[in-house]
C-alpha cells in the first residue's frame, strides 16, 4: 500500500488534526513519514517601498522568523510521532505558496500519499475545501486524503 506518506501542516488546530490522522495511517502501515510546512514568499515591490537596505533586513528577519516558526511546528509533531513510535523527516519549503511547495516536496520525497486537511489558516468560510488543498488535489500526481 503507502510506503512514503507526506503529510503537510501549516500549525493550525486543523491541520493537525490532519497529522493525527497522517501519523495513524503511517503507523499501521509501517509507512515512512516526511512532514512538510511551507514559508510562502515576501510581497514583491517591497523593497521599492522600502529601499534595499530595510527590504533586505526585512527579507533576513522574514526568513528567521520563518525557520522558527517551522522548527516549532516540526517539534510538535515529533512530539506526536514519538507517541506513535514514528520518526518524521522534516522538510520546510520556503519562498512557495502551499500548494506549490506540497507538491514539490511529494517529488522530492518521493511520496505515495499527500495527508492534508481541508482547511489552512487562511479560514475556513463555507467553501468545502481551501485553495490551497483544491490546487494540491488538482496538480498532485500522487493520491491526496483530505482531513475535515
Amino acid at each position: 500500500m503507502y510506503q512514503r506518506i507526506l503529510i503537510a501542516t501549516d500549525g493550525s488546530e486543523l491541520a493537525m488534526k490532519g497529522v493525527e490522522q497522517g501519523l495513524v495511517l503511517a503507523s499501521q502501515l509501517k509507512a515512512q513519514v516526511a512532514v512538510v510546512t511551507v514559508s510562502e514568499p515576501i510581497v514583491t515591490g517591497f523593497d521599492d517601498a522600502l529601499g534595499w537596505g530595510a527590504a533586505n533586513r526585512f527579507s533576513t528577519d522574514y526568513q528567521k522568523a520563518q525557520d522558527e516558526a517551522a522548527q516549532r511546528i516540526f517539534d510538535g509533531v515529533t512530539e506526536h510521532a514519538r507517541a506513535r513510535g514514528l520518526a518524521i523527516t522534516p522538510v520546510h519549503i520556503r519562498d512557495r505558496y502551499a500548494a506549490e511547495g506540497i507538491i514539490e516536496a511529494a517529488t522530492e520525497q518521493k511520496a505515495d500519499l499527500i495527508v492534508m486537511a481541508s482547511h489552512g489558516r487562511r479560514g475556513l468560510g463555507r467553501l468545502l475545501i481551501g485553495s490551497q488543498t483544491h490546487e494540491v488535489l488538482t496538480h498532485s500526481h500522487v493520491p491526496v486524503l483530505v482531513v475535515r
